[in-house]
């Protein structure tokens, strides 16, 4: 992030290149007995017709360039000219600006740049073009500001991707106007030159940006007045420590997300103390592998306004020395491995907004004394590590805070058994996380009424109960007042009681996490306004009745979790229309009725993106049908919507499901996206099992224990490969075990017991590490290892 001094510097230069621009022009227009084409009308045609040129070479699915028809090209949408002598002196074409869809074919269509005399602003930013960059670039002496961000990759005509990169940068050294360059994403591997030694020429040059560049070394650079961002470079080190002695004006370094600079980040950071402690405002080296004690040195730099050291491997405390950058507005140190007490020298930092300590192993006591004078802070994050040292959130109930929060975060660690008061004075907050801080206390009713967004109050013991209030059940009738609020997550409490229909006023919300408390009574029937939906799960709790109608119709739902309730009732058809549903989990209810027959098989079979159906412990019967050998997320690599992943609230949600695997219950949690399952055990399902299965060679989990199956195991289940769990016991299976089973070498639990099956055990692969004979037990007829040892 470029510096605030830096970004007003670079506009103000380039307004008053442009007011210059207009003064010379003018006065060669008053001096001369010329006559000036233009007059000051529209654009000039040579340029225009350039520009046409260059719309042609693009992709342009949306019309984002709809505007550039008629004669004045300075009317159209990311054109500017001077408004004297109708030059075009700035092109915008940021995807980032007009919108996504618009592609750059190839650099080559940039031919037209060069009938730009006058041109001093270029910004091609996330374009997603491909190619080499010409050279004739060089040509733009006016230019003064290049942005030529890659931003990816574009799908060729061949069905390849290519990558944006240079042969060389000599060319870049006739930009002798040039005040920002940013060539992030332009594999510099490739430039056949020492291409710094091309940008040390630019004598104007005032910030450079070379994020994701792969580098793989330090770039060699001697201009003291230049900011420097290198996020993702790939640098891997030796880091100049000379060169940095002449940096005595540097105002930003930003070398974040580089991982392999290792222990040359703490000398650098020394050498930065030294060199640069009256100018250095921004410094961001968070996540390259720094190893060792938290730099001491640091507390030198007064300037800094900014610092982000979080993604490391620094030990030890915080000095109290932090205390003396007084400047200081965010400093993150999420983490790393640092322990010891947090020094109240934190509370000296007035001008602090952002306060990230995530991740670390802190001791002691955080208490009034750290934030009394911390009055603008807006971001305070303490999620500690479980718990391994005792740490407090100590301050008293009737604390007014002097700041106005937008965000707090504080989990793994001690607050006080009461609901922390103090946060009903911040009017401002967004979002709010207490998870596992032994809350013992009620929910109290004002917290509804704030205008938050994301709520975690998991792995605490709070409950709420009717008093002499508003309140008609245990959970407030007028939660629905938050209707601001978009996640709203209270897993593993005590909470009892309806839910609320109020509910469906909180019209965007997205998560609804209320698993494994203690609520009773049905699912509200007329929930018609949360079409934003992406998590529903009540799970763990005793709720009764049947499935509502509104939750087929939500579209956008990717997981439905209502296992371990007292639901009853036949399922219902309308289960198509969740076309998005990535995980089905009705688990250990009562329903009944023939889930598969009907119409019903072909609309769960076509469910495309489910990875999780689990059925298990049900009074479900019928066959299995054999449509699901179709299911397309089973039987190919397909992970959880990458869409979904850029989804910050529903990254902040912690996926979690409690399946069946290997025979017992386990938890998943960070892995839950690569799971593949279906259970469909403790159940009356009766019939073969279908060939088609076979199909799904993605399956990592087939439980189909405690059912009336009959028939053979399918030969073809070996082509099941990613199979790692199978679980065919209590059934009426016969037959021998097919051969090709012992090519699933994937295959780590097994159990084929009680059934009618015969022959011989194999003994290859997988199988001669299953040495518990009662895997088998309970059949007609096998024999071998380890039966025979038995």
């Amino acid at each position: 992030m470029a510096s605030k001094k830096t970004t007003l510097l670079l506009h103000i230069l380039f307004s008053l290149s442009m007011l210059s621009e207009i003064l010379i022009t003018k006065a060669n227009t008053t001096n001369s007995t010329d006559v000036d084409l233009n007059q000051g009308w529209g654009c000039i045609e040579g340029e225009r017709k350039a520009l046409l040129e260059f719309k042609h070479g693009l992709i342009d699915p949306f019309g984002y360039l709809s505007s550039w028809f008629g004669v004045d090209c300075c009317e159209w949408t990311g054109v500017d000219c001077n408004n004297k002598t109708g030059n075009v002196v700035k092109v915008d074409l940021r995807n980032g600006w007009l919108g996504v869809g618009m592609i750059l074919k190839e650099f080559k269509f940039l031919d037209f740049l060069g009938s730009f005399e006058r041109l001093r602003y270029l910004n091609l930013s996330h374009a997603s073009f491909g190619g080499m960059i010409p050279p004739h670039l060089g040509n733009l002496s006016h230019l003064c500001y290049l942005d030529l961000h890659g931003g990816g990759y574009y799908n060729s005509p061949g069905g390849g991707y290519n990558a944006v990169g240079v042969y060389n940068l000599n060319w870049i050294s006739g930009l002798s106007s040039l005040k920002y360059l940013d060539l992030g994403k332009v594999n510099l591997n490739k430039a056949t030159t020492n291409w710094m030694q091309a940008i040390n020429k630019l004598p104007s040059l005032l910030e450079l940006h070379l994020s994701n560049c792969e580098l793989n070394d330090f770039p060699h650079y001697s201009d003291p007045n230049l900011d420097l961002y290198l996020i993702s470079a790939a640098i891997r080190g030796p880091i100049p420590h000379v060169k940095l002695q002449s940096l005595r004006n540097l105002v930003t370094v930003d070398l974040s997300s580089n991982n392999n600079i290792g222990s040359e980040g703490i000398e650098l950071v020394n050498g930065l103390s030294i060199c640069c402690n009256n100018s250095l405002e921004e410094l961001h080296l968070g996540y390259n592998g720094f190893d060792g004690p938290f730099p001491i040195s640091i507390q030198h730099l007064t300037n800094l306004e900014s610092l982000d050291l979080s993604g490391n491997s620094l030990s030890g405390p915080i000095p109290t020395g932090i205390g003396n950058i007084l400047r200081m507005k965010r400093l993150h140190l999420s983490f790393n491995l640092m322990n010891g007490t947090i020094p109240k020298s934190i509370g000296q930092l007035r001008e602090l907004t952002e306060l990230f300590l995530d991740g670390n192993s802190w001791e002691g006591v955080v208490s009034e004394i750290h934030f009394n004078n911390l009055t603008k802070l807006e971001f305070l994050s303490l999620h500690l590590l479980p718990k391994k040292q005792p740490f407090r959130f100590h301050v008293r109930l009737e604390w007014i805070p002097p700041f106005s929060l937008k965000y707090i975060d504080i989990s793994n660690c001690d607050v006080s058994p009461m609901f922390p008061s103090w946060l009903r004075t911040q009017k401002r907050l967004e979002g709010i996380t207490l998870k596992n801080v032994g809350i013992s206390d009620t929910i109290p009713k004002w917290l509804w009424k704030l205008d938050i967004v994301y709520l975690d109050l998991s792995k605490n013991q709070l409950w709420l109960f009717l008093g002499n209030n508003l309140l008609s059940g245990p959970i407030p009738s007028n939660i629905g007042d938050s209707s601001s609020l978009e996640v709203l997550h209270v897993s593993g409490n005590l909470l009892n009681g309806s839910i609320p229909a109020s509910i469906d006023k909180i019209k965007y919300l997205s998560v609804i996490d209320l698993s494994n408390n203690q609520l009773s009574g049905k699912i509200p029937k007329k929930w018609n306004n949360l079409n934003q939906l992406y998590v529903i799960d009540l799970s763990k709790n005793k709720l009764s009745g049947g499935i509502p109608s509104w939750m087929c119709s939500i579209s956008s739902l990717w997981h439905l979790i209502l296992g371990e309730n007292n639901l009853t009732g036949e399922l219902s058809s309308c289960l198509q229309n969740c076309t998005e549903l990535y995980s089905l989990d009705l688990g250990n209810n009562r329903f009944s009725g023939n889930m598969f027959t009907g119409d019903i098989p072909n609309q769960l079979c076509h469910l495309s993106h489910l990875h999780i159906l689990d059925l298990a412990v049900n009074n479900l019967s019928g066959s299995i049908p054999q449509c699901v050998g179709d299911s397309t997320a089973l039987t190919s690599m397909a992970l959880l919507h990458t869409a979904f992943e850029e989804d910050m609230l529903y990254d902040s949600y912690s996926d979690h499901m409690e399946l069946v695997v290997k025979g017992q219950d386990m938890v998943f949690e960070s892995i839950l996206p690569i799971v593949n399952l279906i259970g469909l055990s403790s159940n009356n399902l009766w019939g073969e099992i279908p060939q088609e299965i076979m199909n799904l060679s993605m399956l990592g989990t087939l439980n189909l224990t405690r059912n009336q199956l009959i028939g053979k195991i399918p030969q073809k289940i070996g082509a099941m490969q990613g199979l790692e769990t199978l679980d065919l016991s209590c059934n009426h299976l016969s037959g021998p075990i097919p051969m090709s089973m012992a090519s699933i070498t994937s295959l780590s639990h097994l159990n084929l017991s009680h059934n009618l099956l015969s022959g011989p055990i194999p003994t290859t692969n997988q199988f001669s590490t299953f040495n518990d004979p009662s895997i088998y037990e309970a059949n007609l007829g096998f024999y071998g290892l380890p039966l025979l040892a038995n």
